[in-house]
């Protein structure tokens, strides 16, 4: 496969234009355990690609979480773990590296990457990286846009929910003037944001709830107050009746605490074996220290794997964004100073 290197935006949206425009099937995909954003901007390019005429099918690893079920076209996700026909292009929306969609088949065909994480390994015949998107569907509405494609309501949701989800609802670091705009536009085109939000936030279930409650109930603050460690063990999460997609937010609630400034949340994959997800305020970067265990993400929201005993990981990660939190401190008081 021949990678393709743009130097200016423009010029890598024109391309994949051009690639769009000149070919029929289409394979739409993101990555494992799909969130707000991938299931969003999957389903926006899939209504805008078929309102010109094309063939899409949509395939994922894992389901969509059951909050974004009612979504319109949800239903038409397929869930599996390879394919044997990539169609005439793929297009893999949110996601760093094409392994991680975790379905097989998808490198045989011309892929087209978009993506807003630092760190993509612009696995893609096109690649289209964009570090300033405070979500993939700012991206894939920009598309649908120099496709001509008119924003249907049905488009507009799925961009809003990718946006709303994406941006923790507007309180991570990365909006900007284009967020908010591209959301008025989505209310212009028939959105309602009260009901969209009562569907992603207002539809748990009790085990979310217990989990909630039990987690948060065990948290480790260090002893500056800064910095927290939620952790979620296999046995808790079955004591709960718990699901993985109850556990989506969870690592978000210690933040609410004014003076907790990043969290680490230990999630037991298998014995030693821990997903640890990592959240923060303002200009903490938690990405620095998701990468060091080959994770990545954004400044206020990363994530990575670790192996090793909980007793032993803890210290390291909680030292490590302490030092991130000292050092945004020194970095804006600094800041201060100068403009003093």
């Amino acid at each position: 496969m021949t990678t393709t290197m743009a130097g200016t935006d423009a010029a890598i949206r024109s391309q994949i234009i051009d690639a769009i425009r000149s070919r029929q099937r289409f394979v739409l995909s993101s990555h494992v355990r799909p969130d707000g954003d991938a299931i969003g901007s999957q389903l926006a390019m899939a209504y805008a690609l078929r309102a010109l005429g094309k063939d899409v099918r949509l395939l994922n690893r894992d389901p969509a979480p059951s909050n974004l079920a009612d979504f319109p076209g949800v239903g038409d996700i397929q869930v599996c773990d390879r394919t044997d026909d990539p169609g005439d292009a793929v297009i893999v929306m949110e996601c760093g590296d094409i392994g991680r969609t975790g379905v097989a088949g998808l490198d045989r065909g011309y892929v087209i990457n978009i993506d807003h994480h630092v760190g993509n390994t612009m696995y893609g015949a096109l690649n289209w990286f964009d570090g300033s998107a405070a979500a993939c569907a700012e991206m894939v509405w920009d598309l649908i846009v120099d496709l001509g494609v008119p924003i249907t309501t049905a488009i507009a949701t799925h961009i809003y929910v990718a946006i709303v989800t994406d941006t923790g609802s507007f309180h991570y670091s990365n909006i900007s003037p284009r967020t908010f705009d591209i959301c008025r536009q989505c209310m212009v085109a028939g959105i309602e944001p009260t009901p969209i939000a009562r569907t992603l936030f207002d539809s748990n279930s009790l085990g979310r709830l217990k989990i909630f409650g039990a987690v948060l109930n065990d948290m480790r603050i260090d002893p500056s107050g800064r910095v927290a460690t939620i952790v979620l063990d296999r046995a808790l999460a079955a004591a709960c009746h718990a699901t993985a997609e109850d556990t989506e937010g969870l690592v978000n609630q210690p933040l609410t605490v004014k003076t907790i400034q990043a969290v680490a949340f230990f999630k037991e994959i298998g014995d030693g074996d821990w997903r640890v997800s990592l959240r923060s305020k303002g200009h903490v970067n938690v990405n620095s220290v998701a990468k060091v265990y080959g994770g990545g993400g954004h400044t206020n929201a990363s994530g990575c794997s670790a192996t090793g005993q909980l007793a032993a990981l803890v210290p390291v990660f909680e030292r490590a964004l302490i030092e991130q939190v000292e050092q945004a401190w020194t970095a804006s008081s600094s800041s201060t100073n100068q403009k003093g």
